[in-house]
């Protein structure tokens, strides 16, 4: 439970310091106290790691329950067993590293906790990689508001920042093992390095060399606010392409150099409708800047192939880039396993596979190289460092949040999103259908935001920026070392 609420929307960051306590308490089998000591099944461990991961995972993704049954057509019933199911195989992850805990601590007693933190980072990277990955709401991004704290993410990125929280409970979980001179020290310890790392964070936040670098840009952010069963009603096409013309309009009058829709924002496939697409290219014209749109596309080179797309039309109003979704979602864009899955055939029945991208595209502004990201796959720490690597000097995403609902799931988005910007030191600028648009400095500092379901023009000023940061340059070397680390302490245990 305390994992659940240590994220957005109804959570608070400082629950995360605290929220593998009890988990270590239980699974560590070593208490210091008459029939205790002797050591808790392996087993037993591991379904305690599950309990709270399902309750972790339900506690965050229970939205999804509500996508699948009102976009789905699923009956109520099956859309709870959904949840469940996506919870359960999501707790393998916490599971595993439980039972890491427990096996190295009928070893070594209480002094096994200290391999929390990597057991802890390595299943949590796992989790973003296996079978497509699904790094949704990581330890680490619970921080993400904490800006002392964030910058952690610019040495280190995200699971160097849940490696800090995990170190910390697990020093809070040792103390309560402990009395006397060693607690002491495990809470001194554990104090002087919150604390450095809050001095070092503060400092590079309010030294802010980032936010007076590179070429300044003023953007434009639409949230046009179509509600999703809008979206492809013919009778509304009109009405959301006069919108975000409009909208367009009044963003280069506020001074934007550069315009951004949402995802899937045209009412129509950009490519396939000859009227829709010489409205968009007169209106890139007649504002004589680069305009960045979401809209389906179909690649007839060979079988045909379907993709959820970002175009950048240049101010001549022709098409300068085009950036494929390279992350789908599962049941959202694709099927898994679709001849497992009868017992949701209507979603399986009707549904068009979209196909995945095959690399970044970098999209040209200003003479200079940025990015955008679809959706969901900006909580691929991977995915945008690789854009940053080859050179992309602003982070842009656009999504659809429609979806959701007033549900967790926007705010929860948004917060993973921001992670990114302190990750590569990096402007993000964000545009959704429905809401959270925003924009987000180098620092994760949040310097504009709209509310959700409003219809909304953000201009605001970004840098594009040259620099990288250690994350930037060295990837995610903390989780290697984790899966290193626990690997040899599973390995040297076993030889014991």
């Amino acid at each position: 439970m305390l994992l659940a609420l240590s994220f957005p929307r109804f959570g608070h960051p400082a629950f995360a310091w605290i929220a593998l306590v009890p988990l270590a308490l239980a699974v560590s089998g070593w208490a210091g106290r008459p029939g205790v000591a002797a050591g808790r099944p392996g087993g037993r461990a591991f379904l305690l790691g599950l309990l709270a991961g399902v309750v972790y995972f339900v506690g965050t993704l229970y939205w999804t329950g509500s996508v699948v049954s009102t976009f789905g057509g699923l009956s109520a019933g099956l859309a709870v067993v959904s949840v469940l199911l996506l919870a359960l195989y999501l707790a393998i992850y916490p599971a595993c590293a439980a039972l890491v805990v427990s096996r190295l601590a009928r070893r070594s007693g209480a002094s096994a906790l200290l391999m929390l933190p990597p057991a802890w980072v390595a299943t949590e990277y796992l989790r973003g990689v296996l079978f497509g990955g699904f790094p949704w709401v990581p330890l680490g991004s619970s921080q993400v508001t904490v800006l002392p704290v964030a910058q952690v993410a610019s040495l280190v990125g995200v699971y160097g920042v849940s490696a800090l929280v995990a170190l910390v409970n697990a020093a809070l979980a040792w103390a309560l093992l402990t009395s006397g001179r060693a607690r002491s020290r495990a809470l001194v310890l554990t104090g002087l390095l919150l604390l450095a790392v809050s001095t070092w964070g503060s400092w590079r936040v309010s030294e802010g060399s980032l936010t007076r670098a590179g070429v300044p840009l003023r953007v434009g952010l639409l949230q046009g606010n179509i509600a999703q069963e809008d979206k492809w009603d013919p009778a509304e096409a009109r009405r959301i392409l006069t919108t975000y013309i409009a909208m367009t309009r009044d963003a280069v009058r506020q001074g934007a150099g550069y315009v951004i829709w949402p995802e899937s924002s045209t009412p129509f496939m950009f490519e396939e409708n000859s009227a829709g697409e010489q409205a968009v290219r007169a209106v890139a014209r007649e504002v004589q800047v680069p305009v960045l749109f979401g809209s389906d596309q179909v690649v007839r080179d060979g079988p045909p192939r379907l993709y959820n797309a970002a175009f950048l039309l240049g101010p001549d109003g022709g098409t300068t880039a085009v950036y494929r979704k390279i992350h789908l979602v599962p049941f959202g864009e694709y099927i898994p396993l679709k001849e497992w899955l009868y017992f949701v055939s209507p979603i399986v029945e009707t549904f068009l596979d979209f196909s995945p991208g095959e690399s970044v595209t970098l999209l040209p502004v200003a003479g200079r190289p940025t990015s955008t990201a679809i959706c969901y796959e900006v909580v691929y720490p991977s995915l945008i460092r690789e854009a940053v690597v080859a050179g992309s000097q602003l982070l842009s995403t656009i999504t659809n949040d429609a979806w959701y609902g007033d549900s967790s799931a926007p705010h929860q988005h948004f917060a993973l999103a921001s992670m990114r910007a302190v990750e590569q030191g990096r402007y993000l600028v964000r545009a959704a259908n429905t809401g959270i648009s925003g924009i987000v400095d180098p620092y994760g500092r949040v310097t504009a935001r709209s509310a959700l379901f409003e219809e909304a023009t953000i201009i605001g000023d970004v840098r594009l920026l040259e620099g990288r940061t250690f994350y930037s340059v060295v990837g995610d070397i903390v989780a290697y070392l984790a899966l290193a680390l626990t690997a040899a302490s599973l390995l040297v245990s076993r030889r014991r």
